[in-house]
C-alpha cells in the first residue's frame, strides 16, 4: 500500500518514469492523502450529504435499492424496473466520481480505472441480485459469497487485463464501507445486552486471538500471517483482517489470502450452525449469541439468526456489534504490540516517540468508523437515524459488494496451497473450530442463566 495515496500498478510507475518528469513535479499534482484518508473522506462526504438532505428537506423519504425477489415477475417488475435501475445507476455514478477523484489525485490511471470500476460495479450488482432471491436468502448465502465466487472464477479462469487490475481495490472499497458501517453501530444497542454481551465479546476476542496466533506459530506460519488470520477469526472477519494488516503494514497477498479463507469457511458455518441450534435444543438467545460471536459479518449473522428466531436475531446482532466496536481498540493494541515485540530495534531507535510510531501504523480509517458510531449514537436524533439508516446501509452494502468482487479478482486458488504449503489455511480452520466451541461455551454461561441473569433483549 502506498503511503501517499491509493496503490499504483507497475504500469503506472513505469509510465510516470518514462515521461522524464522530475519527481518533485509529479508530486506537485498529487494530493497527499493516504488510502485510509480517502476512505474516511469519501465515507464522510456520503454521510454528510445524506444528513444534509434530512436537515434541509425535513420529512424526505429515501428510496432504497431493491434486490429481494421471489418470482421472475418480482425480478423484472421490482429489481429490474426502470426506477430501481436508475437509482442504482445514480449511486454507481456518484461512487465512480468520488473514487475516481481519489485515484486521479493519488497518481492512478483514470483511463483504466473507469471501465474496470464499471465492470466490478456490475458484478457486485449481480451478486446482490442473486443473493436477493428468497430461496437463496433463506439458506443464508449472502452477496459477499457470490461476489467472491464471481471474482475467483474470473481471476482463475482468465488472465486479468490491466484495466481490471487498476480497479480491483478491495481494501479501498471495504474501508469506505466500514466508515459508513459506523453509522449503524450504536452504543445504545450494545448496552441492551448488558454485561453478558460485553463480557462475551471481550473474552472471546482475547482468548481466540491468542489461541489462533499460538496455533499459527505451532504450524510454522510467520507472525505477520498469524496476526492477520488471528484478527480475522477472533474479531469480525475481513474487516478485522484489514485493520490488523494496516496496523502491522502487512503483505497485501497475505491479506487477500486470509479474506478469501474467511468467506470460503463462512459458507458451511452459515448452513450448519443454525441447523445445530434448532436440532440440538440450544436456547434461542444462546444460539443468537453463539452466531453473533462466530460468524464474521453483521449480514451473515442476520441471515443465519433469522433462521433460528427473532430473539436469536437480536442477540446475534448485538453481540456482533459489541465485537465490531473492538476494532479500534484492537488496531491500537496490535500496532503497539507489533512495534514493541517484533521490532525491538525500531522501538529503541524511536524511544520517546513510541506513541508517534503507533499512530503512524494505526489504520486511520478506523477513526472514521468510530466517529460515525459516536455521531449516530449520541448526537443525531433517533428519528433522523431511523430515517437515514436504510439508505446508508444500502450505500455500505454496495461498497462491500465492490470489495468482495475485488477480493476474488485479487486471489487465486493455487495460492491457498502454494503459500507456505497451505499451513496458514490449516491454522485458520483450526482456530475457527476452537472459536466455534469456545464461543458456544461462553454463550451458554453468559446467556443461559448460569453465571448471571439472562438479559431481556426482546
Amino acid at each position: 500500500m502506498s503511503n501517499t495515496g491509493t496503490p499504483q500498478s507497475p504500469n503506472d510507475q513505469a509510465g510516470a518514469l518514462s515521461t522524464g518528469a522530475p519527481v518533485a513535479a509529479r508530486r506537485l499534482w498529487r494530493f497527499q492523502l493516504t488510502e485510509d484518508g480517502w476512505a474516511v473522506l469519501i465515507g464522510g462526504v456520503l454521510i454528510a450529504a445524506v444528513l444534509a438532505i434530512v436537515f434541509f428537506a425535513n420529512g424526505y423519504k429515501f428510496q432504497v435499492p431493491v434486490y429481494q425477489w421471489v418470482t421472475s415477475f418480482d425480478l423484472t417488475e421490482k429489481v429490474l424496473s426502470v426506477s430501481n435501475l436508475v437509482l442504482i445507476a445514480i449511486i454507481g455514478i456518484i461512487f465512480a466520481i468520488l473514487s475516481s477523484l481519489a485515484i486521479a489525485l493519488s497518481g492512478g490511471s483514470i483511463k483504466r480505472y473507469i471501465p474496470g470500476f464499471t465492470l466490478i460495479f456490475l458484478l457486485g450488482l449481480i451478486s446482490l441480485i442473486i443473493a436477493g432471491n428468497k430461496t437463496v436468502s433463506y439458506y443464508g448465502v449472502e452477496y459477499v459469497v457470490f461476489g467472491l465466487v464471481i471474482g475467483l472464477l474470473i481471476s482463475n479462469l482468465t488472465k486479468l487485463p490491466d484495466w481490471i487490475k487498476e480497479a480491483a481495490r478491495s481494501e479501498f472499497f471495504i474501508k469506505t464501507g466500514l466508515v459508513i458501517l459506523g453509522t449503524s453501530i450504536l452504543f445504545t444497542d450494545i448496552i441492551k445486552a448488558g454485561l453478558p454481551g460485553i463480557l462475551q465479546a471481550v473474552i472471546v476476542v482475547a482468548v481466540v486471538w491468542f489461541f489462533a496466533l499460538w496455533l499459527a506459530r505451532k504450524l510454522k506460519v510467520d507472525d505477520e500471517f498469524g496476526v492477520i488470520l488471528a484478527s480475522a477469526v477472533a474479531i469480525c472477519g475481513v474487516s478485522a483482517a484489514i485493520v490488523a494488516s494496516g496496523a502491522i503494514k502487512g503483505d497485501k497477498k497475505k491479506l487477500s489470502y486470509v479474506t478469501t479463507l474467511v468467506l470460503l469457511v463462512a459458507i458451511p458455518m452459515l448452513i450448519l450452525q443454525p441447523w445445530i441450534v434448532k436440532n440440538f435444543g440450544i436456547p434461542e438467545i444462546v444460539g443468537g449469541a453463539w452466531l453473533g460471536g462466530t460468524l464474521d459479518t453483521t449480514a451473515s449473522v442476520t441471515a443465519a439468526a433469522q433462521l433460528v428466531g427473532p430473539t436469536a436475531l437480536k442477540a446475534g446482532v448485538i453481540i456482533k456489534f459489541s465485537q465490531n466496536v473492538l476494532i479500534g481498540v484492537a488496531a491500537f493494541l496490535i500496532a503497539a504490540w507489533w512495534i514493541v515485540k517484533k521490532n525491538p530495534a525500531s522501538a529503541e531507535r524511536t524511544e520517546g516517540k513510541g506513541i508517534g510510531v503507533i499512530w503512524e501504523r494505526f489504520p486511520k480509517f478506523v477513526l472514521g468508523f468510530i466517529a460515525a458510531s459516536l455521531l449516530f449514537s449520541f448526537l443525531i436524533p433517533v428519528e433522523s437515524t431511523i430515517q437515514v439508516s436504510g439508505f446508508l446501509n444500502a450505500l455500505r452494502t454496495l461498497w462491500f459488494a465492490l470489495a468482495f468482487v475485488s477480493i476474488g479478482l485479487e486471489a487465486r486458488f493455487t495460492d491457498l496451497v502454494k503459500i507456505q504449503g497451505g499451513r496458514p489455511a490449516l491454522a485458520f480452520i483450526g482456530a475457527q473450530l476452537f472459536n466455534i466451541l469456545w464461543t458456544l461455551l461462553w454463550a451458554y454461561l453468559l446467556f443461559g442463566g448460569y453465571l448471571m441473569r439472562v438479559p431481556d433483549i426482546k
